[in-house]
């Protein structure tokens, strides 16, 4: 299998993504699919859904032509290569299948919370038994870890996180899509250079159809991808993540989907995390997203998707460098010039994201109600200032100031 391969897949998704996006749009007006606006919603306007029905039809016609209905993967332990699951990729879309089916019924009548996790688990299930399971990882500085028994339950945690993670980013017009596209583009070149093919292939044509998508989806939005569409990518990024680490059992194996995927987990993990302090179900829907904070001290839709894209092209960057970068020889053993140069790529990294959580989103905002405080009291003091602002982060529910 080619690089050319995943170039013509990721072509052909996008284009059956792009085509059919307005058709899913026509359809979730005809059965009642439609995003209302609302407090927790950024939409203005009444949209429809079921754009994950487009997308799901980019990921089925080019796996039919790009991917074969089976194969067999090679795992490696202890610096040791030898046969791993045999992956059958129709039960794989099988799966992919069902979390759609299971979104667009949701988007249609609002399924409950059990019955949606139910059906996510299904679809994880599924995959499972299609031979997208974990059987080891490895961790820094602690080694290979063997799952002959429990692989199947953490690959199904795994896959059922990353749906609701992707479902959690998909708040403000062309975010998920954006996101997926990057990271699965991302998943793509270290999967071929770690010698899974087929899981490149995969990760390409998910990226094409959520960027198919994304045409229609960039501010102001025509349609929505919905949970249809939040799910399926979540579904399609975590099999993809699980199939690409079976190759080898490097600290990469772990690490990189953890740096590729780190927006939509920090963001979920933020959201959840407050919820869970302030003893709400971390289900419930509140506006501590990132781009909800991002809205509320005056960035536009346009502006929030361009930073928190700009944000997840570096990590992507510094997850492709973790393969690239002959740092190590991934047994032990590290180069100190190339190490220095990994250690340099990820301070940037993380100075790059500490700028954009909290000077962008914190200092921001103490600068603008300082202005909107001294407003209406010009004697505000400092103090007051910062009493103004702590309260506000901690409880997530501030206005909006400035434009």
């Amino acid at each position: 299998m080619r690089y050319s391969d995943a170039v013509f897949a990721f072509v052909v998704a996008l284009a059956v993504a792009t085509l059919l996006t307005p058709v899913a749009a026509r359809l979730a007006w005809r059965v009642g699919a439609v995003a209302k606006p609302s407090e927790r919603g950024l939409a203005t306007r009444d949209t429809p859904l079921l754009g994950g029905l487009a997308i799901l039809a980019g990921v089925l016609v080019a796996s039919a032509i790009w991917l074969p209905s089976t194969f067999q993967l090679q795992h490696v332990v202890h610096g040791k290569p030898g046969p791993g699951p045999t992956v059958d990729i129709w039960m794989v879309l099988a799966g992919a299948c069902v979390i759609t089916l299971v979104g667009a019924i949701d988007d249609a009548i609002d399924l409950s919370p059990p019955l949606k996790l139910l059906g996510q688990i299904g679809a994880a299930v599924i995959a499972v038994e299609g031979g997208a399971v974990v059987t080891d990882v490895t961790l820094p500085f602690i080694g290979a870890l063997q799952f002959p028994n429990t692989g199947g339950v953490l690959t199904v945690i795994w896959l059922v996180a990353l749906m609701n993670v992707v479902n959690f980013s998909d708040g403000v017009d062309g975010l998920a899509a954006g996101l997926c596209t990057i990271d699965g583009v991302a998943f793509s070149v270290i999967a071929f250079d770690l010698g899974v093919n087929n899981a490149a292939v995969m990760a390409a044509l998910t990226a094409g159809a959520a960027m198919g998508f994304l045409f229609h989806n960039f501010h102001p939005a025509a349609v929505f991808m919905g949970d249809s569409g939040a799910n399926l990518l979540g579904y399609m990024l975590g099999v993809v993540a699980v199939l690409g680490s079976l190759k080898t059992n490097v600290v990469v194996a772990l690490v990189v989907p953890l740096v590729i995927l780190a927006v939509p987990f920090l963001d979920g993990g933020f959201v959840v995390a407050k919820r869970l302090k302030y003893r709400r179900k971390p289900w419930s829907g509140d506006t501590n997203h990132f781009h909800h904070r991002m809205a509320r001290i005056g960035f536009s839709p346009r502006r929030t998707v361009a930073y928190l894209y700009a944000w997840t092209l570096m990590l992507a960057g510094v997850a492709i460098a973790l393969r690239f970068v002959p740092y190590s020889d991934h047994h032990g053993h590290y180069r100190l010039g190339w190490a220095l140069v990994m250690g340099i790529i990820g301070v940037v990294a993380l100075a790059a994201s500490v700028y954009l959580v909290y000077v962008l989103e914190i200092l921001k905002f103490r600068h603008r109600t300082a202005l909107k405080l001294r407003e209406d009291n010009p004697d505000t003091s400092e103090h007051q200032i910062d009493a103004a602002v702590r309260r506000d982060l901690e409880t997530g529910e501030f206005e909006r100031v400035g434009r």
